[in-house]
């Protein structure tokens, strides 16, 4: 791989599945070393998009060229560049957490002594020296994601695809994982990151792209994409009992200013200039409303989202959420 090419190029991929077009002729390229996002609700096509990448599905129609290297043509010399880490868990849980390193690094024709001391490198470098011999049955949800991005990563690839790395990790987990990543990126490992989670993406990502039913709907450097809403005001009213209040009425009392219900009892009041908070909880206060909170929020790159898409972060995570917790 050569600097002048990118380590990723993606041109008019599709792939239908009967009438349904799971990615609907989308391009784009990723440049070597960067922490790229692919971000849009459950179904969008990001695993999808993954897949084909990885060459886990064949598409058709289209053209996926990995450092100048045409998938189609020698997906051989393409796999040998390349780490996986799927969305569920594809190590073995009887094998220990050593065990399953060593595995993998046997599938990708490292030497037994190479493999072993890497394998002992990265359960060290990912917090899991500790439970290196115990089965991989045993570990914990957070322990199970380290552990299978150090197996995507056991033959020091120069591309790295995360497929919703934290989903359905706690808190406490979800942190050492973006740890991890961020380290992953800093050592100049391009990363291909798919999530839903749109913090995630502005916390670590150099550029991303939003795709929604199989198209990309827009795609650039965080910070731009952030700039043309820098300049908002935005207030988040949180009431117990919101009465009889809605965004709709608060729209039509408060013209210059624009407003969401987000949940039940939460509205969000944008505007461009300052918010005038006291007259907005005095007007919910008077239509039997109960206010607890009333917070400034800073506008983010969740905002850019839900103007491009008009998909709800917030719908995104629950939508997510429950498939996790089908059976």
């Amino acid at each position: 791989m050569t600097d002048a090419l990118p380590a990723i190029e993606v041109r008019d991929l599709f792939k239908h599945y009967g009438a349904v077009r799971a990615v609907d002729g989308i391009s784009f390229a990723v440049d070597r070393g960067e922490l790229f996002g692919f971000l849009g609700p459950n179904g969008a096509g990001k695993t999808t998009t993954i897949n084909l990448l990885t060459g886990l599905a064949r598409p058709d129609g289209g053209t996926i060229l990995v450092g100048g290297v045409d998938c189609a043509v020698d997906p051989k010399a393409v796999q040998a560049r390349i780490g996986i880490v799927p969305d569920e868990s594809n190590l073995y849980p009887e094998l220990t957490g050593f065990e399953n390193l060593c595995f993998c690094g046997a599938l990708y024709g490292m030497r037994k002594a190479l493999r072993r001391a890497r394998a002992e490198d990265l359960l060290g470098a990912f917090g899991l020296a500790d439970a290196a011999d115990r089965e991989f049955a045993a570990y914990s949800r957070g322990m199970k994601r380290r552990l299978t991005i150090a197996a995507g990563i056991i033959h020091d690839p120069e591309i790295l695809f995360l497929d919703e790395p934290t989903t359905g990790i706690d808190v406490s987990g979800a942190r050492k994982i973006r740890q991890l990543i961020a380290g992953l990126h800093q050592a100049g490992t391009t990363i291909f990151l798919t999530t839903h989670y749109i913090e995630e993406a502005e916390r670590l990502c150099d550029r991303v792209a939003f795709i929604v039913a199989g198209r990309i709907v827009g795609i650039d450097a965080v910070d731009r994409f952030i700039q043309p809403v820098r300049d908002k005001h935005v207030v988040q009213i949180s009431s117990a009992s919101p009465g009889n209040s809605s965004a709709r009425e608060l729209g039509q009392a408060f013209p210059d200013m624009s407003f969401r219900d987000l949940s039940p009892g939460v509205i969000r009041a944008e505007g461009g200039g300052v918010i005038p908070v006291g007259a907005l909880v005095r007007f919910l206060e008077e239509r039997g409303a109960e206010v607890i909170e009333a917070r400034r929020v800073r506008p983010s790159l969740e905002d850019v989202f839900v103007e491009i898409t008009g998909v709800e972060a917030a719908a995104m995570h629950k939508e997510k959420e429950k498939g996790r917790r089908r059976p």
